[in-house]
């Protein structure tokens, strides 16, 4: 398959775009302008890589998951740990990358939005060692679900601010942000946690996170001679998938699988239309607005997906399937009693339906799944969910 689509600036296929005010418009191709001058930079890439080795921790494994291989009796799986990384997740890979570029546009402020929570303490993280300060907005419902990643992000000198409008999830810790960048963009970098919102920021986040498959790539042809049958991670707004994914996009034999929350099926049932200054396959209601999700994982709980990911839908290069929450949560138990390995709620998403997977495949194939996060955060969750 081509990927000369993506030549077309900031869009995959029809998805993708700037639809944002015109003077935002500027700050976006200033951004653009210096990213695609940095990443190409030796001594940006030095800083970036040296920080990966040694702040982050990569390059982290890819452990093959023995117990779970024999429960499923079908193909092999193998796990990306990337909750294995500084902060417990995927998301440090992206911020390392962004703050030195916002370093080296002069930037002193930093704003992020944040489901979760692990973009958010990876963000409070980076300020904290450069010596930025650091604004996360988070919906209100997502600060009572995440309460330890809060206050993880306090701790680390950030400040929170709860977002009472809308559902008060991550849709509107989006808008927060969004709304934040419009008033103050002359002194303040947009920290943006996933593939989502107006180009270059699904571009440039993808990059960021591409080092996930390149690792991954390379250890697979180490351990096994030959590249996966299938890649699966969770989507919400897509960077740990696009991450997980891009190396083996024009693979054409490795199948790539996204897992949704079957309570927020945007790639499922969404429609193509402009959310947060983009356009992509997006949950929509009778008026035409984004649809309320929800979703056990904070992180999943998004009405939209990156545009790639849109595009990889509509192409057929991607296959995109759905876990419920009690699949979900099943899947945390399992992991965490046959490997010892607690996963975040987000990953036991895929976790799930690589099991499922394995058991439809032969013992000769191998499925990698993306472990985007560790479950400490879930605990408090998971405890009142199985007592409940």
């Amino acid at each position: 398959m081509s990927r000369e689509v993506e030549m077309k600036k900031g869009y995959f296929g029809e998805f993708g775009g700037s639809f944002i005010p015109e003077e935002l418009q500027k700050v976006m191709d200033i951004l653009e302008e210096n990213f695609e001058y940095y990443k190409n930079d030796p001594e940006f890439i030095a800083e970036y890589n040296y920080y990966l080795k040694e702040y982050v921790g990569r390059e982290n494994p890819l452990t093959f998951a023995e117990n779970i291989t024999e429960y499923a009796n079908g193909a092999k799986i193998y796990l990306k740990r990337e909750d294995l990384n500084h902060t417990g997740a995927h998301k440090i890979n992206n911020v390392i990358g962004q703050i030195l570029l916002a370093k080296r546009m002069g930037a002193k402020r930093i704003i992020a939005e944040t489901g979760a929570g692990q973009h958010g303490v990876a963000t409070a993280t980076a300020c904290a060692m450069f010596k930025m300060e650091c604004i996360v907005y988070m919906g209100k419902l997502d600060t009572e679900r995440q309460a330890l990643n809060v206050f993880r992000m306090e701790v680390l000198g950030a400040k929170v601010i709860s977002v009472d409008a809308g559902q008060g999830r991550l849709k509107d810790a989006v808008d927060a942000a969004l709304n934040d960048l419009v008033e103050n963009y002359q002194h303040t970098f947009y920290l943006l946690g996933s593939v989502v919102g107006p180009h270059p920021f699904p571009t440039m986040v993808k990059h960021f996170q591409s080092i996930i498959s390149e690792e991954s790539k390379k250890q697979i042809l180490e351990k096994e001679g030959k590249l996966p049958t299938a890649v699966v991670a969770c989507t919400g707004g897509g960077s740990n998938a696009i991450g997980a994914f891009a190396h083996y996009i024009d693979e054409e034999d490795v199948r790539l699988i996204g897992v949704e929350p079957a309570e927020a099926p945007t790639l499922t049932e969404g429609v193509s239309a402009v959310i947060h200054g983009f356009r992509c396959l997006t949950l929509i209601d009778e008026e035409g607005n984004p649809k309320p999700t929800y979703s056990i994982s904070a992180g999943l709980d998004y009405p939209g997906i990156g545009p790639e990911h849109s595009y990889l839908k509509e192409s057929g290069r991607a296959e995109y399937v759905t876990v419920t929450g009690d699949e979900a949560l099943e899947a945390f138990q399992l992991l965490s009693i046959k490997e010892g390995i607690l996963p975040a709620l987000e990953s036991a998403h895929a976790i799930s339906y690589a099991i499922k997977l394995a058991k439809e495949l032969s013992h000769d194939d191998i499925i990698i799944v993306n472990l985007s996060g560790r479950g400490d955060k879930d605990v408090e969750q998971v405890f009142k969910l199985l007592n409940k």
